[in-house]
């Protein structure tokens, strides 16, 4: 049985004949996998490295170092808190442990921690849905998700849903 839908399927192997490797097309077959379920499961990177004539390992491997692509279900909210050095100093990480406590039973909100956001003359920042915020505090941050919770502000795009 297939992963993608035979569409997409459709899509893939045009997207692997774009390339003189066929491994070459891993990062966009990866988008396309992510962009029908939402997330890269295993069952679609089986696929990825079938169409992309490599191990399922190599696919791992390669989507695995981008925080872009999820590895797990997420809620239609993606909170990215960056803690790298400057976020690090200026409370990101205390950001990060309050709203991943806020939201630990929430479903509708993924929290996730990030290494950089190239944000750092506003650091501490975080995204919403790949949309900054910057100067932040552990109670403007869950003002800022709450805002998108409630509707109070839209983002541009919806993690989680087949588009």
């Amino acid at each position: 049985m297939s992963f993608f839908t035979e569409a997409n399927r459709q899509r893939a192997k045009e997207i692997v004949a774009r390339y003189p490797r066929a491994k070459s097309a891993i990062l966009p077959l990866a988008h396309l996998a992510q962009d029908q379920s939402g997330w890269l499961s295993n069952e679609a990177m089986d696929e990825i490295a079938e169409l992309a004539d490599v191990t399922p390992a190599e696919v791992q491997g390669t989507c695995s170092f981008y925080t872009m692509f999820k590895r797990h279900p997420c809620g239609k909210l993606v909170v990215s808190v960056c803690t790298n050095v400057t976020c690090l100093v200026t409370g990101g990480p205390e950001i990060l442990e309050h709203l991943e406590a806020h939201y630990a039973t929430d479903p509708e909100v993924t929290v996730e921690e990030v290494e950089c956001l190239a944000a750092c003359g506003g650091a501490p920042s975080m995204q919403v849905n790949y949309e900054f915020h910057e100067k932040l505090t552990r109670e403007s941050a869950q003002q800022v998700v709450e805002e998108y919770r409630t509707g109070t502000r839209q983002p541009r795009t919806i993690s989680g849903s087949v588009q």
